[in-house]
């Protein structure tokens, strides 16, 4: 069985943006939505998934990661209301 690992954007009501990498999705939104997770997230109330990327390289991803950190806040957004004009939380469809 394939392994696969995700980019995602999370945001709250703001919306405040945070960016994660992880091979669980499932488990890690949950855990940000249930502040299991200190930080960020838990600090800022960002609990909504809204954007994510599968990847079936782990490196592929830490680098996915890594480049949308250094994009503009405007590049992030764009790319977010792109696939999720709505700002949904996608969590609920994972589920």
């Amino acid at each position: 069985m394939s392994q696969y690992y995700y980019v995602y954007i999370m945001g709250n009501s703001k919306p405040v943006l945070y960016i994660g990498v992880t091979s669980n999705l499932i488990k890690r939104i949950y855990e940000h939505k249930n502040k299991l997770v200190q930080g960020f997230t838990n600090q800022y109330n960002v609990n909504k998934l809204l954007y994510y990327e599968v990847f079936q390289n782990p490196n592929d991803a830490i680098n996915r990661e890594k480049q949308l950190k250094r994009w503009h806040r405007e590049w992030k957004l764009n790319l977010i209301y792109k696939q999720n004009p709505n700002l949904n939380d996608l969590y609920k469809e994972l589920i």
